[in-house]
């Protein structure tokens, strides 16, 4: 049987805001909170809200037919909190349907995965999102999907150590070659972890050309949608539709009917006998057609389907290993706020701004003229944060010296729980002897 795995990513970009070089030192905050909560709300009123209400629909209208999988970065899932609640409670409402997978991302939508030596700070941010993702909704994750579907071998043995029994990534052509992407895989490095692959060419149908008038395809209705897939070779059994939410009602206005389009999928599917179902569960119900080899890291990002996008360029590269060189330092601060604005700092768009690809689709900057207007400012801002995680850990100190200094602190601390505790059954117990012995003269 023919089955449709159906995957949206929610993640919200964190607008930095100007930050000249004379900030440096005096200005430890980096954000436009106006940006930001306009961002958050525009997309939440115009995509997030009404795509989960349809969502939640599907799920109960088929009475359990219809599946769908979603990823939630650990920063965006902060900006709903702050600005967006309604789609927080959308989004329990949405996973008390029992319809609903949630997958395990980088907490910060970051390059993390990429970085040499940084293997820590990948897994601990991926932790920290599991754990949220299961204080929220009740459930962890099983299945991983990195920031823009980055993956190479190395990327899935980090990911197959973590547990994780899955992995999405991008069905590129540079690695399947003659093969298709409607089958599982795994990973070349361990056969344990399973990877499903995207079919870019049915994802950006409905993503990127759903509202062209200029396609030939358009306009194109559900029951034609579910004809490609129920008219390709009887061998090919899953189809792995993955997309950002946004994709349903920013990049294709609610006015081009896109949900109606979504909401009229699941019935025409049942018609042809094709099956709805989440990561896990075709990975439950499928065994591996074979190993993947993936030597160089790939995405779902531009024609080339590479990393060229985030680190093609000197200005990239070094804005990337500035950042990722004092990963291990901050981990062990400890530190709240340098926790969150590293998290923020990491987001992939940070780099993605300072591109100088010429790409057929125009990219909207933000604030910035260019991408060396985008390094400049990015590169203030690290300036001012790398001074601050040195303050806390000075620059001079081996980091082996801070693994040793930070035991000593944690053992500390944990001598210190145990005395207090100690002291509390002390205190407890002359506080009941005391009363024991003021009963006596009572009685």
């Amino acid at each position: 049987m023919k089955t449709i795995c159906l995957y949206f990513e929610i993640h919200q970009i964190i607008n930095l805001k100007r930050y000249r070089f004379f900030d440096i030192g005096t200005d430890h905050y980096y954000y436009d909170d106006y940006a930001n909560e306009t961002g958050i709300t525009h997309i939440a009123e115009n995509s997030y809200i009404p795509a989960l209400t349809a969502l939640i629909q599907m799920a109960r209208e088929s009475e359990g037919a219809f599946k769908v999988a979603l990823s939630l970065s650990g920063v965006g899932l902060e900006q709903l909190e702050r600005y967006a609640p309604q789609v927080i409670d959308l989004l329990q409402e949405l996973n008390d349907t029992g319809c609903c997978e949630f997958l395990a991302e980088p907490y910060s939508h970051g390059l993390s995965s990429l970085a040499p030596n940084c293997e820590e700070c990948f897994k601990e941010e991926t932790k920290r999102l599991v754990d949220k993702v299961n204080m929220l909704f009740g459930k962890k994750p099983k299945v991983f999907r990195n920031s823009s579907l980055i993956y190479d071998d190395e990327i899935g043995q980090m990911v197959a150590d973590m547990g994780f029994k899955g992995v999405l990534t991008e069905g590129a052509k540079h690695i399947l070659g003659w093969k298709s992407p409607h089958f599982l895989y795994h990973c070349a490095l361990n056969p344990d972890l399973k990877i499903l692959l995207r079919d870019y060419k049915l994802s950006d149908d409905i993503s990127l050309r759903f509202s062209n008038p200029s396609w030939e395809a358009y306009p194109l209705m559900a029951d034609t949608y579910i004809d490609w897939i129920d008219r390709s070779p009887e061998e090919d059994g899953i189809f792995n539709i993955f997309m950002e939410l946004s994709a349903l009602g920013i990049y294709q206005p609610l006015s081009s009917h896109i949900l109606d389009f979504i909401k009229a999928l699941p019935a025409c599917a049942k018609a042809r006998g094709i099956r709805f179902a989440t990561p896990y569960e075709i990975i439950k119900a499928n065994k591996s057609v074979a190993p993947l080899d993936v030597p160089y890291p790939m995405s779902w990002t531009d024609e080339e389907r590479d990393i060229s996008c985030w680190l093609g360029n000197v200005m990239q590269r070094e804005a990337f290993e500035k950042l990722y060189s004092i990963g291990q330092r901050v981990l062990l601060s400890g530190d709240r706020h340098l926790r969150q604005d590293w998290d923020y700092l990491q987001a992939s768009n940070n780099f993605r701004f300072m591109t100088t690809k010429n790409n057929a689709v125009s990219m909207d900057r933000g604030i910035y003229e260019s991408p060396y207007d985008a390094f400049t400012n990015y590169m203030n801002i690290l300036g001012d944060f790398m001074q601050r995680v040195y303050w806390a850990l000075p620059q001079d100190m081996e980091i082996e010296e801070l693994n040793a200094f930070q035991t000593t602190i944690s053992n500390q601390d944990k001598k210190i729980q145990s005395l207090e505790k100690q002291v509390a059954r002390l205190k407890s117990a002359v506080k009941q002897s005391k009363a024991s012995k003021s009963e006596k003269p009572a009685k």
